[in-house]
């Protein structure tokens, strides 16, 4: 399910505690104790902020917490204390939980052993692509970035139809990662290398125009590169300008709303934008890298895997759930008609069980 722990906790206890799409919110706060008081005995900090995360629409791909509040922002800021805001499992995090209570995955008891916990969600998306992953263990490292949930559906479907699919026709369908807050990605060898050896670096670009007024120029900024902060970001903007580091910048302007990212540069008169913005790709982070070391644990044992890998791991995990879950529902079947048999056997001898009721109370 590309879940860490503390994520797959927050998302089986939102589920058990009734605070699903479709209902009314619920304070973070209360979640959080469900999750503290039932499956992970760590501080409160730290799952108010794993499940904030999963709310910001800019660090993930496909957001599994729907929110209600203020859950921080691309300038860093941080998100309001957990008694003021509210939230829900999202629709996308439903799809991850669905047939839980079909015996589909195994379950081990919490720390306490006062109830039992999923070792792993029997999810419908295979969201360790679509979000991505990335953290530290002991002596290995991972940084799998998100891609588009369209294209990895995409990719799934045709390796069911062609098993024996080569590493590049998954490619041809998962064109490349897919960052949540845009930006362009320059050139194809960083991918290329990451999709065939599990290792590469892609570069990313801010997705920029330049826009005229008179004699000056401004260049406008409408999406960053991914986990970029934004603030930091205007800052060292500010910075190079007044350092002289890049020449011509007479403002900087941060328009952003709601809508989206606005970032204005205005230039000095006659500047070259072009220059600018080549002398800004180069010494901000306009333009950064995204490194991908793709590590997954499969088997229970970290393994460097390629996107092909994943999608094939992850329709076996899927063949495995839905067999369960079919062996469940067959089982849940064969009970009724059991009692159904049973019944009709009672109708069919009607008069028999009315002259032995009193032996059957018995």
């Amino acid at each position: 399910d590309g879940l860490k722990p503390v994520h797959r906790r927050i998302l089986f206890a939102s589920q058990e505690g009734g605070f699903v799409a479709g209902r009314p919110y619920r304070k973070s706060a209360k979640i959080v104790g469900d999750v503290m008081g039932n499956y992970h005995p760590h501080g409160d900090s730290a799952i108010y902020d794993a499940l904030a995360r999963m709310t910001q629409d800019w660090s993930m791909r496909l957001p599994l917490i729907d929110g209600q509040g203020n859950f921080g922002s691309m300038d860093g800021d941080p998100a309001a204390a957990m008694r003021y805001t509210e939230a829900r499992l999202a629709k996308a995090a439903e799809t991850m939980l669905d047939d839980i209570d079909k015996d589909t995955v195994d379950f081990h008891p919490n720390y306490d052993e006062s109830t039992v916990e999923p070792d792993v969600l029997p999810s419908r998306i295979p969201n360790l692509l679509v979000n991505g992953a990335g953290g530290i263990a002991v002596g290995m490292a991972t940084n799998i970035p998100p891609h588009n949930l369209g294209e990895v559906i995409d990719a799934c479907v045709a390796m069911v139809d062609n098993p024996d699919m080569s590493v590049e026709q998954v490619n041809e369908i998962i064109l490349g990662p897919d960052f949540p807050t845009g930006g362009q990605i320059i050139g194809r060898m960083g991918i290329r290398s990451a999709y065939h050896t599990g290792n590469g670096s892609v570069t990313m670009r801010a997705k920029t125009s330049i826009e005229e007024k008179g004699k000056r120029e401004s260049i406008i900024v409408h999406e960053i590169p991914y986990q970029v902060n934004k603030g930091k970001l205007l800052e060292r903007l500010g910075e190079v300008g007044r350092e002289k580091i890049v020449e011509d910048i007479s403002e900087i302007r941060d328009e952003s709303d709601r809508d989206g990212v606005r970032i204005v540069v205005e230039l000095k008169q006659n500047a070259n934008a072009d220059v600018v913005l080549n002398q800004l790709f180069k010494h901000t982070a306009l333009q950064t890298n995204f490194p991908c070391n793709m590590v997954a644990l499969h088997n229970n044992r970290p393994q460097m895997m390629l996107v092909k890998d994943m999608v094939k791991a992850f329709l076996k995990f899927r063949e495995e759930v839905i067999t369960r879950r079919t062996v469940f529902e067959l089982g849940k079947a064969r009970e009724r008609a059991h009692v159904l048999v049973g019944l009709t056997v009672a109708v069919v001898n009607i008069d028999a069980v009315i002259d032995n009721l009193d032996i059957i109370r018995l």
